[in-house]
């Protein structure tokens, strides 16, 4: 923010152009303790690079650009990038949108200032600090945008490696047609045994690339994602931040009616209004995602299923621990190696089942056959 709190002169730098926004100085507070607290702010939410969208621009900032690059993103290029390649694309549009929003944004809040300060006192004073905050709303959308690139950038990666994929893809096919075409024609031919020779080193070639295609694909969408989703949040929250204190502004107006001739007091809220800008912005620059005022907080069963879902993935990355399943006995006297036995044992169990089997009730027994003695 402007460190005069008023729209009404020359503004400072802006953050994305410093990089990095140290807050006005407060001698009421404790240099060491303040301090700590910018650090620790600096540090969780560093400010990101300048996006890649906004220089460069070969058709300006007409929509003739975001048509060209949404209807031409598909049309070149290999099969399997064309859909990605079409989304980058369009994040593109979506950041130039931004952009557009942010400055038009910063110049609505400079002629709400110039508007208000030919009103009474108390309009003119709040409308210049209104103007201050709606300003750094469009230095905020400006951060979203070099945040919101990361993830673009991210997913353009996911492309990169789906354009190397794609020939490895074209190359098995082509020996497969190549193949099939030659048992049609020749069947006979010497060099379908070369080209199955062949297609078993594209197979390898392939399953490595698709392998890594893979990998590499879940990794940056949640990279990806985790980027836009946390500038998304500290975007919101502090926005939030912005309007919590607007409305204070707002409370400095009197609205009270008077009859025609009537002298409203005097205001005497020039102190007030500038506090309640240096409130806002040490709220903006100490914030941190830790401190974030919105949580999101899942029911019971989706915090069931989620947490089930993670432990199988944990579970088939570390394998199944089985180490205890053959755990030898501790007490050796309770049991006898085979080889320990007595013969003589094994002896008396088989005569045993042999006196059985050969006795006149036994399954050996003539009259279960139905037959009956003959005498000679």
């Amino acid at each position: 923010m402007h460190r005069t709190y008023s729209m009404r002169q020359s503004r400072a730098p802006t953050a994305s152009q410093i990089q990095v926004r140290m807050p006005t100085w407060r001698p009421d507070l404790l240099a060491l303790p303040y301090l700590y607290l910018v650090l620790t702010a600096t540090t969780q939410n560093p400010p990101p690079p300048s996006s890649s969208t906004k220089s460069g621009r070969f058709f300006g900032k007409s929509p003739f650009g975001h048509a060209l690059r949404r209807n031409a993103a598909g049309a070149f290029g290999p099969d399997l990038a064309k859909k990605l390649t079409q989304l980058v694309k369009m994040e593109k549009n979506v950041m130039r949108s931004l952009e557009q929003v942010a400055k038009e944004r910063m110049e609505v809040a400079q002629q709400l200032s110039i508007w208000g300060e030919g009103g009474d006192e108390d309009v003119s004073d709040v409308t210049d600090k209104l103007g201050v905050l709606l300003y750094e709303i469009g230095e905020l959308e400006d951060q979203y945008i070099d945040r919101y690139d990361q993830y673009r950038v991210t997913m353009k990666s996911i492309r990169n490696i789906e354009a190397s994929v794609q020939p490895s893809r074209d190359r098995k096919q082509k020996i497969t047609d190549q193949i099939a075409q030659l048992k049609y024609k020749e069947p006979n031919s010497p060099r379908i045994v070369v080209l199955e020779q062949e297609l078993v080193r594209a197979e390898a070639e392939s399953l490595v690339a698709e392998a890594q295609l893979s990998n590499i694909t879940r990794e940056k969408i949640k990279a990806a994602y985790t980027y836009q989703f946390d500038a998304l949040r500290e975007h919101s929250e502090k926005v939030a931040i912005i309007a919590g204190f607007g409305k204070h502004l707002l409370e400095l107006i009197d609205d009270t009616p008077v009859t025609p001739g009537e002298t409203r007091a005097a205001y005497d809220g020039y102190e007030a209004s500038k506090a309640i800008i240096q409130d806002c912005e040490d709220a903006l620059t100490n914030w941190v995602t830790q401190n974030a005022a919105v949580s999101s907080k899942l029911s019971t069963r989706a915090r069931t299923l989620s947490t089930r879902r993670r432990n199988n993935i944990k579970a088939r990355s570390e394998g199944l621990d089985l180490s205890g399943q053959d755990a030898p006995l501790n007490d050796r006297d309770s049991w006898v190696a085979a080889s320990d036995h007595k013969g003589q044992e094994y002896d008396d169990e088989d005569e045993e089942a042999n006196s059985i089997l050969d006795s006149d009730g036994g399954l050996n027994g003539d009259h279960h056959r139905g037959r009956t003695e003959v005498v000679a």
